[in-house]
């Protein structure tokens, strides 16, 4: 079988067990739906980004979407790594002719896919029940939902090599995640978050996809592309990747 052959091989598996599993199904693709309708329900008026004054509804899809793509692409992918490890799946999966690369790829292609649906459901259900117009920058958009997904995903499997036990994987990512929400734009607008607090999330990478998912809806014309968000999302996820290329573990932590 030729290289190509083999990832395709595995993506399609990896793509069939994701939409086979009923909770990740629900977790990653309803449940981010099921946050824009609470916070659309709760949360009415407007909000000033960049400038501009918009519907909080329009502020809050690329919000979800941000949302989405991280509990897609690492919180629940480190899950799914950290537990196939644990159980030895990945040790049995090592006797066959898949590199580690393959692993990776495939996983992040998936995480890909999930993403760009996810949105595509999320642009849909705002556009139909919130009156939040679809951008015409859809390339911008698209770039971003990609890139973030993908470092998400390389993310993923640089910070499962240091989680040792499957039970640990939740707390371990809601933790790194949860308080980055609140300070990143995420669900609170960042004309309202203190400045110390801003600076501090403009390290991370979870600020920045915000932005790059909020920039078509903000500047519906052109190509709604921005580029330093942008950037430090691929610095973050080719940096994610050597890590995880380097220190990835096919077996258990308790056999090394």
């Amino acid at each position: 079988m030729t290289g190509a052959a083999l990832f395709t091989h595995q993506f399609r598996i990896d793509l069939l067990r994701f939409w086979r599993n009923p909770q990740s199904r629900y977790f990653t693709v309803l449940l981010p739906i099921v946050f824009l309708v609470i916070f659309a329900a709760i949360f009415k008026g407007t909000t000033i980004v960049d400038g501009k004054t918009i519907k909080l509804t329009t502020f809050y899809v690329p919000g979800i979407m941000t949302l989405g793509i991280i509990s897609a692409c690492y919180v629940n992918l480190t899950q799914a790594v950290v537990t196939q490890r644990e159980s030895g799946e990945l040790k049995r999966l090592r006797g066959t002719p898949l590199p580690a690369s393959f692993v990776i790829a495939s996983r992040t292609g998936v995480g890909v896919v999930v993403a760009i649906v996810m949105s595509a459901l999320l642009l849909l259900l705002g556009d139909l029940a919130y009156g939040v117009a679809v951008p015409q920058a859809m390339f911008g958009l698209i770039l971003a939902v990609i890139v973030g997904a993908a470092t998400f995903a390389c993310i993923a499997f640089a910070i499962s090599t240091q989680i040792r036990a499957a039970d640990s994987t939740a707390p371990a990512t809601n933790l790194t995640v949860l308080p980055l929400y609140f300070i990143s734009g995420v669900f609170v607008p960042e004309t309202q978050i203190p400045k110390l607090l801003r600076n501090i999330a403009e390290v991370f990478p979870i600020y920045h996809l915000a932005n790059a998912l909020r920039q078509p809806f903000v500047e519906p014309h052109g190509a709604g592309i921005s580029g330093g968000d942008l950037l430090v999302l691929a610095v973050w996820g080719i940096g994610a990747l050597l890590v995880a290329a380097r220190t990835f573990r096919w077996s258990p932590s308790a056999l090394g």
